[in-house]
């Protein structure tokens, strides 16, 4: 079944929403080719424009104020208005704004007309209606979602080279060498000064409070603006900073970088025993990988359930490693459930799924258009930014005839210079980042698909990282009674849990 004219609706006046991210998709007149193409579709549909709003705001940071802005006009008219948009992705690429757009629609004061995808959503929407509604903003959230991991790639590729993705310590300095490339070096002036603290404390003569002092003596200063004196706070994290032996720690791990050391590993060792003294064992299981990490909540508690693994020794010889999750009783004492008693239920929660095949056709036929509206949308955001890219390199090259000219002296060229590099390699990311983006957005849409054709079987076959992932996506409040797992389904899915199939597919 395949969704191709579009169902009666009752508005007849019209609001045009046109949105882009940047300003630079504003200069591009992304813009007015929206506003053209809706203009268009309210004239053939016979709908009067009340207002258009023209919006450059991300739909996935912030309090989008000029979309609410939007919405409060909507609710001041009278009737049913038809907030008319280009495709699903102008309107919301996350569920954030489902209840409250889904609230308007079941009030009788709201229609979604979506012109490319073809559809429109009212408050008579039969299930499968609203259910491409759902996928569309799935689809739409998996671009934005493909591009943050992108992001997040590169910044592990950095730390993989031992390059640091933020500002360093006090000692070095953030700063970017010829060709606009980022670089860490030491601090000529606070270097010394820094060596010199880990030699004093290294002694056990001083206390935090007396190298504190000292710190203020010799003239080190903080690396704000104002270049403040340090606190007790600031020397304690000094001293625990393995950064100047060589690693660095981002998000909790450590990592060896490429930089100068300021100390070497038994100095800053000797500081930490006299600090504590002791040594921290590290935890167990810090490194091993569970399905449920982070999934699963105590219904008697309110903590997170933990996992861990014991041996088992089986009758007649032998022994294996079996999974526990740790979770708590109603009294407050510690349980310990087999990890597969829980696992088994998840399975059976997919296995709740149902989708008939005709509406598996319709879905695989309707992420089929959604993708290549992604494909176009990767396309126009690309060629916004290699305009951009273009830009800045014109600037560049001009910078020199300036200089020549003597328009500009010699450090106003360097400082313009390292400000446009530094622009031209943001931009550079960002191409990197929406190239690859294409791929992580195929492998969102082939996920989804599996999903709707047969998730138990999927699942049983996936990774322990897969599975923790397939759990993620179709299930949400996860909390573990004793042994019973309980749970909702995400949007779309609720729509395909078995107890409501009859019901929902008899429409």
């Amino acid at each position: 079944m395949t969704i191709v004219d579009f169902p009666k609706h009752e508005a007849q006046r019209a609001v045009i929403l046109t949105r882009v991210s940047s300003k630079e998709q504003e200069e591009g007149h992304s813009i007015d080719a929206q506003k053209h193409r809706l203009q268009v579709y309210c004239q053939r549909r016979a709908l009067e424009v009340v207002r258009v709003f023209e919006i450059t705001e991300s739909s996935t940071r912030g309090d989008r104020a000029k979309f609410m802005e939007m919405i409060a006009f909507i609710k001041s008219q009278r009737g049913v208005i038809a907030l008319v948009a280009d495709k699903v992705d102008r309107v919301q690429r996350s569920f954030k704004e489902y209840p409250l757009l889904d609230s308007l629609i079941q009030d009788g004061k709201l229609e979604l007309h979506f012109n490319t995808e073809n559809y429109v959503i009212h408050k008579g929407s039969i299930s499968q209606e609203r259910m491409m509604w759902s996928f569309g903003v799935i689809m739409a959230q998996s671009y934005t979602d493909s591009l943050r991991d992108n992001v997040k790639r590169s910044q592990d590729h950095m730390i993989r080279a031992g390059l640091l993705p933020g500002m360093s310590p006090i000692g070095y300095l953030n700063t970017r060498d010829a060709s606009g490339k980022a670089q860490v070096i030491i601090d000529d002036q606070r270097a010394p000064i820094v060596r010199r603290m880990f030699e004093e404390f290294a002694t056990g003569t001083f206390t935090l409070a007396h190298m504190t002092e000292m710190a203020q003596v010799w003239g080190l200063r903080n690396k704000t603006k104002r270049g403040g004196p340090l606190h007790r706070s600031h020397v304690y994290l000094i001293l625990t900073n393995a950064f100047y032996h060589g690693i660095m720690t981002v998000k909790g791990k450590q990592h060896p970088h490429t930089y100068p050391a300021l100390i070497d590993r038994q100095l800053f060792d000797r500081c930490q025993a006299v600090l504590k003294n002791w040594e921290k064992k590290p935890f167990k299981y810090g490194t091993k990988e569970f399905i449920f990490r982070s999934l699963l909540t105590c219904a008697n508690t309110g903590r997170t359930v933990s996992a861990l693994q014991k041996k088992k020794t089986y009758l007649g010889g032998g022994s294996g490693e079996w999974t526990y999750l740790r979770t708590w009783d109603k009294s407050g004492k510690l349980v310990y459930i087999p990890e597969q008693k829980v696992l088994e239920q998840a399975e059976s929660a997919l296995q709740g799924l149902y989708m008939p095949p005709d509406i598996q056709q319709a879905i695989s036929d309707h992420l089929r258009t959604t993708e290549r509206s992604e494909r176009d949308f990767q396309r126009r955001q690309g060629d916004e930014l290699k305009k951009e890219h273009t830009r800045i390199q014109a600037r560049i090259d001009g910078l020199m005839d300036l200089l020549m000219d003597k328009a500009i002296d010699r450090e106003d060229f360097d400082r313009r210079r390292t400000e446009f590099r530094s622009q031209r390699q943001e931009i550079e990311g960002l191409l990197t980042a929406h190239r690859e983006g294409d791929d992580g957005f195929k492998d969102s849409l082939l996920f989804l698909l599996d999903i709707c054709s047969s998730a138990a079987e999927v699942f049983q076959g996936s990774t322990i990282e897969e599975k923790r992932q397939f759990l993620n996506f179709t299930l949400e409040n996860l909390t573990l009674d004793g042994a019973k797992l309980s749970f909702s389904y995400r949007k779309p899915f609720c729509w395909f849990a078995e107890e409501g199939r009859v019901e929902k597919w008899s429409d």
